[in-house]
């Protein structure tokens, strides 16, 4: 071997190399592979490419081995053929084969959630056109959720800020904007990740849905304040409307939409809701485990 491919081995120089000498360095989960394919060579005619791993001090570093099969590159009982680092190339495939990955995951995803609010929606709607309707609604929200989450630096995962999250998704009910028109938000600073952006997507888009049918946002004098409190290891935001037409609590076990809401609070995000039925309106405290809420 040449000076090139010693150091590329981490071997130290000799006269001749074997490859038993080679084998000490290959992965130990490659070696037998490796081995075999070697092995093989012998009876195969033209050109060959293996790719293995080898063990580097500390690193692991993919090699390209190159030749010619049938004992073509022997001469004098010594082989010849060419060895490339390909780390970069096969690091670069691996993180490709991840983000498909990624990307395969995320699209089931949200495809089993359409399916789920697909049916939902069919279910609390009487007309064809109110189910287009409050589909697109629902889907939107998960579109302007996902909108918002983004790499952090630092390989740290993904989230948005929370505020930003909820200005975004009650935005469209406001045409002030959440923090200058008649919806309100203050929460505490913090990160949401990925799952629990499309968690709290649903929540916000249930009980603002609620709200224009029913409550202050029904009316142009109506308000909505959404408030956060930060308590040990939960968050408790307050959905608080006034303004509106009165309200009293419904009969019944609830539509839909509220079970939604309860499952989404309590499997998604380990918290619960709790409802206040006041006749200036409508109050609701979402408690939520922030160990979740960064998921």
């Amino acid at each position: 071997m040449d000076e090139r491919a010693f150091a590329l081995w981490g071997l130290p120089h000799s006269a001749s190399v074997t490859f038993e000498d080679l084998s000490s360095r290959i992965h130990p989960a490659d070696r037998d592979r490796v081995r075999a394919a070697f092995a093989a060579t012998r009876g195969l005619i033209g050109p060959y490419e293996i790719d293995f791993r080898i063990l580097h001090v500390d690193l692991v570093r993919w090699i390209s081995a190159r030749g010619r099969g049938d004992d073509e590159a022997i001469a004098d009982r010594v082989m010849f053929g060419i060895f490339l680092d390909v780390t970069g190339r096969k690091q670069a495939e691996e993180g490709h084969e991840l983000l498909a990955g990624e990307m395969s995951h995320r699209v089931k995803n949200l495809l089993a959630i359409a399916t789920s609010l697909t049916a939902i929606t069919s279910r609390s709607t009487t007309t064809t056109v109110d189910m287009a309707r409050e589909l697109t609604q629902r889907l939107t929200a998960l579109g302007r959720a996902h909108d918002l989450v983004r790499p952090l630096p630092g390989s740290e995962g993904k989230a948005a800020l929370l505020g930003d999250l909820l200005a975004i998704l009650l935005r469209p009910y406001d045409d002030m904007g959440a923090f200058s028109g008649r919806i309100r938000v203050s929460v505490p600073r913090m990160g949401v990740g990925e799952a629990a952006a499309t968690t709290l997507a649903l929540v916000v888009h249930e009980l603002a849905t609620n709200s224009l049918k029913y409550g202050a946002l029904s009316v142009p004098t109506g308000t909505l304040d959404l408030s956060g409190m930060d308590q040990e290891e939960n968050l408790v935001m307050a959905w608080t409307e006034r303004g509106g037409p009165p309200v009293k609590q419904p009969d019944g076990p609830g539509g839909y939409g509220s079970k939604l809401l309860e499952r989404a609070m309590t499997h998604q995000l380990d918290g619960s809701v709790a409802r206040s039925w006041d006749e200036a309106g409508v109050v609701v405290n979402l408690t939520m485990n922030k160990a979740f809420l960064v998921r």
